[in-house]
């Protein structure tokens, strides 16, 4: 059933200096807590860009994939260690566009791919193309395709990326095509191949990577992917070859590099570490830095806007109490545990992963235990955040920290991490940590959302950061290191350096120096916006990668 979303549409007119029509691609998106389409970062950077296309009047729409169990839903096992639920969704505010087109995959000549459309007065976001295969006429594992978020197999993510690149490529064809096709990772990778055979040239092709290591960009065998349609055709052997990188293999990263027009990275360091990781490869581009951002008007809280505004110091402490005392109630129903707005709360929240290192403090026991029992500056501590549902050693981190937590009345783990809570933890806590390994984090938008909201920065200097920080003025970022050490010795390091800055600087500003405390706090805000807003961000990527 055809509606007007079944061509390219927007409810309002374009503005002149935003008319390029663009697709952007993105394998999730975090538009809002009852769309349970992301995972992580990525999703809620993409999301956030959504948001400010709307604001600004873009000419720009979203194609995604519609997951029928979403990543998974965060629960606990008895013993409250963690449990993967996949739970059936059904979204009632999604309309079917009309749009189904046919994708060959595998042996099937013809998988039937859906479009689904999310309006723009839903959420307040461009409008979002959401595809399935969940569709009657295609066979069990074909339905299965759009199942689950990041799927563990193989064959299955395989699948996702051309259902995503070439069924994603078809449906804007259907509503008419784009003048840009813009990739965020290399998850899409199929559209520019399939694209390219239809005659899009170099310059419609715009890609954004997201990841600063090698190994975290997918690498599959170039044969297989030839078998399974992953190139909208089957390419000759010397067309393979041509594709090949690494004995054999499809770089996903270093495919899209080489094909698009224009490329980023999505910070000003993420940019130098990208250029310098793919150097050795031919035919790519200079790699430019668009540093990621956030949506000022979903994640800041309004009354923190109105305090900082005003440089209110009252209003400020008031809300913020109120909304520590909201985040309180989420750790007494998980936890059991008071929370004393009081008392300075460290937050530490976001995916799960081993090199993001949510267990730092453990590294130095004797020290931790210090910290949690020091009466003069009290401490309250926080974890959050969802690991992969197969990474089995950062759900082994995940869990480690429930158990240590359980007889500590100041430690708290919680579940349920996703954009509600987010916003809770980034509103109610006095310091955002953040603790990857140097040169691994590209951007890291969850310290940008905790300043917007009067959380102060304690961050490995990575990322977004390097951009924005202002040690003891408007953050805390531990000191560098050689990030080529063994990594048992980054982490000694960096541990050591992290309780240095907690105990010398941090809590006794927090306690002693209210007002150097209030000063840092409004820097924070300050500057954050508008530099890391996502209103920015969507309006370079116009100037910058579009043009």
């Amino acid at each position: 059933m055809a509606n007007e979303y079944s061509t390219w549409h927007h409810p309002y007119k374009p503005a002149k200096k935003y008319d390029k029509k663009v697709a952007y691609f993105s394998m999730e998106f975090g538009i809002h807590q009852a769309l349970k389409i992301y995972s992580g970062g990525l999703g809620f950077l993409a999301g956030s860009h959504m948001r400010s296309a709307h604001e600004l009047k873009q000419n720009l729409v979203g194609v995604g994939m519609l997951w029928k169990y979403g990543y998974y839903d965060q629960a606990r096992n008895e013993d409250r260690t963690l449990r993967t639920d996949f739970i059936e969704k059904t979204y009632n505010f999604l309309e079917d566009t009309g749009i189904e087109v046919e994708v060959p995959l595998h042996d099937n000549p013809a998988v039937k791919v859906r479009a689904y459309i999310l309006k723009p007065e839903i959420f307040g976001c461009v409008p979002m193309y959401l595809l399935s295969t969940d569709v009657e006429g295609n066979d069990h594992l074909s339905r299965t395709i759009t199942d689950h978020l990041y799927d563990s197999n193989e064959l299955t993510r395989v699948s996702q990326s051309i259902i995503l690149g070439i069924g994603g490529a078809k449906v804007v064809e259907a509503l008419g095509g784009a003048d840009i096709y813009h990739l965020n990772e290399g998850h899409a990778l199929p559209a520019f191949y399939y694209l390219r055979d239809q005659g899009i040239k170099k310059e419609q092709f715009a890609f954004t990577t997201h990841t600063p290591e090698k190994a975290g960009n997918e690498e599959r065998d170039a044969r297989h992917l030839n078998r399974c349609g992953f190139f909208g055709r089957t390419l000759s052997e010397e067309e393979l070859r041509q594709e090949m990188v690494n004995d054999g293999m499809i770089n996903y990263t270093v495919a899209a590099l080489r094909m698009a027009n224009k490329s980023n990275a999505v910070s000003k360091l993420h940019a130098v570490v990208s250029n310098d990781m793919w150097k050795g490869f031919d035919g790519i581009n200079k790699i430019i830095p668009i540093t990621n951002a956030q949506n000022q008007n979903f994640w800041q809280d309004e009354e923190i806007k109105k305090a900082w505004k005003t440089k209110s110091t009252k209003k400020f402490k008031d809300r913020k109490t109120e909304l520590k005392n909201e985040l309180f109630d989420v750790v007494l129903n998980q936890t059991q545990k008071r929370f004393d707005p009081n008392v300075i709360t460290i937050v530490w929240a976001r995916r799960f992963a081993g090199y993001k290192r949510a267990d730092m403090f453990l590294y130095d026991l004797e020290r931790f235990e210090r910290l949690l029992s020091n009466e003069k500056y009290p401490v309250q501590i926080i974890w959050a955040g969802k690991p992969y549902p197969k990474d089995y050693y950062a759900i082994d981190i995940f869990n480690h920290l429930v158990n240590f937590s359980k007889k500590r009345k100041n430690l708290a783990v919680l579940t349920g991490y996703e954009m509600d809570l987010s916003k809770q933890l980034k509103c109610g806590s006095d310091i955002w940590l953040n603790t990857p390994r140097i040169t691994r984090e590209a951007s890291g938008t969850s310290g940008m959302t905790a300043s917007f909201n009067g959380s102060v920065n304690l961050s490995i200097n990575d990322g977004w950061i390097p951009e924005f920080q202002k040690h003891g003025e408007n953050c805390f970022v531990l000191p560098e290191l050689d990030h080529k050490k063994p990594v048992w010795e980054q982490d000694q390091e960096d541990c050591a350096n992290l309780f240095d800055i907690l105990e010398n600087e941090v809590l006794p500003t927090y306690y002693d120096k209210p007002k150097k405390w209030q000063e840092i706090v409004f820097n924070g805000i300050t500057d954050t916006i508008p530099e890391f807003t996502s209103n920015r961000m969507a309006k370079q990527y116009y100037e910058e990668l579009y043009s």
